[in-house]
């Protein structure tokens, strides 16, 4: 593998414990039953526009979708203050692909600016060529769109690109693509249903992804 696509949530950093506080923030804000936490963590990999009127046990409008996603992203702007983490050995292991060759992007069902904002704030903000967020798409994961527009916008060999990520939208996104991919099982909250998917590549620590550098 030459191109390495990442997924960002619970793959290139923990984020769980700010997306579960800012929704459920949001759905209270809002007066909304707040959703459980497993509910949150099922979700996670799924745009919010695709989540949110799924997790809602109310009847929610366009308008009252639309307003809820606002608060939820100023929710998660203040909660992301108390701590996104780079998994350990992550870092080392970006550099190292970088220094010999490998191209770095970043698909995520998140938006670009928050996206970017993230980034920056783990020290990656220069480290990928390219991100694709929720707003750069027209369908969601698990469509293959992110993917088929980095590999056209940058002339990417399919054959020798991989899709790392956390959860099985992941797998089925890298599927769809017609790309390997590469399940990364130390962010997985679901390991059984991203092993379902039968990923190329089944990795237990950022290091491995070493090891399909080619």
């Amino acid at each position: 593998m030459h191109n390495f696509l990442f997924d960002f949530d619970s793959t290139l950093a923990d984020t769980r414990d700010v997306a579960v506080l800012a929704t459920q923030k949001a759905y209270e804000v809002k007066g909304l039953t707040v959703p459980s936490r497993e509910a949150v963590v099922s979700y996670m990999g799924v745009p919010i526009e695709v989540s949110f009127a799924k997790m809602a046990r109310e009847s929610l409008s366009e308008a009252e979708l639309a307003d809820l996603y606002t608060t939820f992203r100023a929710q998660y702007h203040e909660a992301e203050k108390l701590g996104i983490t780079l998994f350990d050995g992550m870092g080392p292991t970006l550099a190292t692909l970088k220094d010999q060759g490998a191209r770095l992007f970043v698909v995520s069902s998140k938006h670009s600016v928050p996206l970017q904002r993230n980034l920056d704030q783990i020290g990656l903000g220069h480290t990928f060529e390219a991100i694709s967020g929720s707003d750069t798409v027209a369908h969601y994961k698990p469509a293959p769109d992110g993917i088929l527009n980095l590999l056209a916008r940058f002339e990417l060999d399919a054959q020798q690109s991989v899709m790392i990520g956390d959860a099985k939208y992941d797998m089925q996104m890298g599927n769809n693509a017609g790309i390997a991919t590469a399940a990364a099982m130390w962010g997985a909250a679901d390991p059984a249903s991203v092993k379902a998917e039968q990923p190329t590549y089944l990795l237990k620590t950022p290091r491995e992804l070493l090891s399909i550098f080619k």
